[in-house]
């Protein structure tokens, strides 16, 4: 006797998801708050390794908090931080079923925003540090150093920076932005990351209230590339040349972290809160009129920037 199929009527009904399923995946899959939460415990369960392993078995101490990094340290620990938040976003892109380039390092245009990025990283940073200069806040010297030890300084800071710029950019705005775009909307999650960047700012020596919020406002800020193109590419240029432009080419500190080995060695005077003092030109309020140019220049060269595949 022949076998009939049941009808559409007659099927079962998948069952409905559980509250304990409710509580943890939404429309869109796993909670925004779950899934960060699994991102940074990912991240901290590999710092916390890698410290068990410098300390017990090659018996390496680390240097007092507060100590200013050097070259070799911060290739090492920024190098430590990207691999870090390449394997953290790598565990959500299989939990969440998805690419591990979905949340910003994906699209055909990879190369040339980053370059663009690095340039107008560079050319802010002079701006910056040229209105200081113009208007008698800062000064400068040369380092004294021979030609060679400067373009091998030089090349040793962009390497350090072009990790600071992958780890930070991935960190913050990488795959916790794309997980709070979800929950709570692309501008409440950048307004969140925004404050949660400048406090990670708030340890470094030397860091100012100015210092603080310029920090948080250009992380705000490098959101706009974001969100006009779906890609960290432009935002990761800019941040390591920024960074680059103001320890290694001006020899200014950065948020606070003095400068060894430099083209230039900047000299902070008069008022601190126009000079920066010894948070470096972002501790400047000359920083705000900046900012509001950087925003004119992504939105001139970005709002109609073909998005990120």
């Amino acid at each position: 006797m022949e076998e009939t199929l049941p009808t559409p009527e007659e099927q079962p009904l998948p069952a409905p998801p559980s509250s304990f399923q409710k509580i943890f995946v939404g429309p869109d899959g796993i909670r925004a708050g779950w899934g960060i939460a699994i991102f940074l415990l990912v991240f901290a369960a590999c710092a916390l390794i890698l410290n068990l392993v410098l300390r017990y078995l090659l018996h390496h101490t680390p240097p007092p908090k507060g100590t200013p990094p050097t070259i070799h340290t911060m290739l090492i620990g920024e190098l430590a931080a990207v691999i870090f938040t390449a394997i953290a976003t790598f565990v959500m892109s299989r939990i969440e079923k998805r690419k591990f380039t979905a949340y910003g390092l994906g699209g055909a245009r990879r190369a040339p925003m980053f370059l663009i990025g690095l340039f107008w990283g560079f050319v802010f940073i002079s701006l910056l540090v040229g209105g200081l200069h113009l208007t008698h806040n800062i000064t400068f010297e040369p380092s004294h150093e021979a030609l060679h030890a400067a373009l091998r300084y030089g090349a040793a800071w962009g390497a350090c920076f072009l990790l600071v710029g992958f780890f930070e950019e991935m960190f913050t705005r990488g795959y916790m932005l794309w997980a709070l775009w979800r929950g709570v909307g692309f501008w409440w999650g950048a307004l969140i990351l925004a404050v949660a960047f400048a406090l990670m700012h708030g340890k470094n020596p030397g860091e100012s209230p100015v210092g603080l919020f310029s920090a948080g406002a250009v992380g705000l800020v490098l959101c706009l590339s974001i969100w006009y193109t779906r890609s960290l590419w432009w935002a990761i240029g800019f941040h390591a040349a920024w960074d680059w432009g103001q320890t290694f080419f001006y020899g200014a500190s950065d948020s606070g972290l003095p400068t060894k080995g430099s083209f230039f060695i900047a000299h902070p005077q008069g008022n601190l809160w126009m000079s920066g003092g010894l948070t470096g030109p972002e501790g400047s309020l000359l920083v705000l009129p900046i900012l509001l140019l950087i925003v004119l220049v992504i939105y001139a060269t970005q709002h109609s920037t073909p998005v990120a595949d």
